[in-house]
């Protein structure tokens, strides 16, 4: 797995997910969609149970990899003294209300990764999203020929299958694969979706110091077929790292603009995800993600004890992005603390 350095630029080095029962997760995820198993970890407080949110919780991680990107796989067993019990995903979700969140996994044949799911959406395991699989079209040029289709977990978590065509997306997407290999290749980006496309270019590029890409915009009947929704406009900000998956913005326009997260949303609902960010200036990060209007979240820029589980590296801390999406940013291996 691609390590990041303090000099290499932010790294995104995982997504986690709430779970409603962790091992069922895993066992779709691996089963159904090739991942790997990496290993499992209970969380009884302490300072990784602070950062996603529960400092006097009791977690359940486990780890599944999928080409050179993480998927975290979080159960709360127990939130802690005086926390409320976590709720589904509202049932009524859709990709333009500000609490979604998915993530888009890189298919060389996604008529062969479509037949894997096929028996769980016949049984209504899962769910899905998009009328059939979908061709992006020729006018849209950073999208064209791509195919795309968008579907629910077991627990209503939306998961992204995406085709790309010669000549588009990273070239490892279209490196020779070894014989037998799976046709799953890993996860290109996480999607979220936003109110405010430059305040979220803003907040992930001058706070994190991704890089913006430029903007561009989806509609026509295709994307209404691929997000179960009608009249979509959408524009979509890709924001990079040097390596690994990136974020895209989600920026929905009328007629869909969707509700914003509850204020009272939390890490043990199934609508909580978090993103894993490696960076360095973790000082620089805290002291300006207000001014772009995201918030600091307790506990704040924690020291992390020797074998805290963080790869040997010092501090971290949590953050909320403009819409309230959540990420935890620990400090790139070799970087000192003042």
């Amino acid at each position: 797995m691609t390590t990041a350095t303090a000099s290499s630029g932010p790294h995104i080095e995982a997504v986690a997910i709430t779970c409603a029962n962790a091992e069922r997760s895993a066992a779709f995820y691996c089963q159904r969609l090739g991942f790997q198993r990496l290993g499992e970890q209970r969380l009884e407080g302490g300072p990784e149970a602070a950062l996603f949110g529960l400092p006097d919780g009791q977690l359940q991680r486990v780890q599944l990899q999928m080409g050179e990107e993480r998927l975290d796989l979080i159960e709360v067993l127990d939130p802690g003294p005086g926390q409320r019990p976590g709720r589904p995903l509202p049932p009524d979700s859709r990709s333009c209300d500000l609490w979604f969140q998915h993530l888009c996994l890189v298919t060389a044949d996604l008529a062969a990764s479509q037949a894997r799911l096929q028996p769980l959406l016949a049984a209504g395991t899962i769910t899905a999203v998009s009328a059939a699989p979908q061709r992006l079209p020729d006018w849209n040029t950073a999208a064209a020929g791509i195919w795309a289709f968008k579907f629910r977990d077991p627990d209503g978590h939306t998961l992204e299958l995406l085709q790309f065509p010669a000549g588009k997306g990273d070239p490892r997407w279209h490196c020779q694969r070894p014989a037998g290999a799976s046709e799953l290749l890993g996860i290109d980006h996480t999607a979220i979706a936003i109110a405010d496309s430059a305040r979220s270019r803003a907040f992930y590029s001058q706070v994190l110091g991704l890089t913006a890409l430029p903007s561009g915009e989806n509609s026509g009947l295709e994307q209404d077929r691929l997000d179960g929704l009608s009249e979509v406009r959408v524009q979509i900000t890709p924001l990079r790292c040097a390596a690994g998956m990136g974020i895209e913005t989600l920026g929905y326009l009328p007629p869909n603009q969707g509700r914003p997260q509850p204020a009272d949303q939390a890490p043990q609902d199934l609508a909580h995800w978090q993103i894993h960010l490696v960076a360095s200036g973790l000082e620089h990060i805290a002291e300006s993600a207000e001014a772009c209007g995201g918030q600091l979240l307790p506990p704040g820029l924690l020291e992390l004890a020797a074998g805290a589980g963080t790869s040997g590296r010092r501090r971290a801390l949590r953050l909320a992005d403009p819409d309230g999406h959540q990420l935890l940013v620990v400090e790139a291996a070799g970087v000192s603390a003042p």
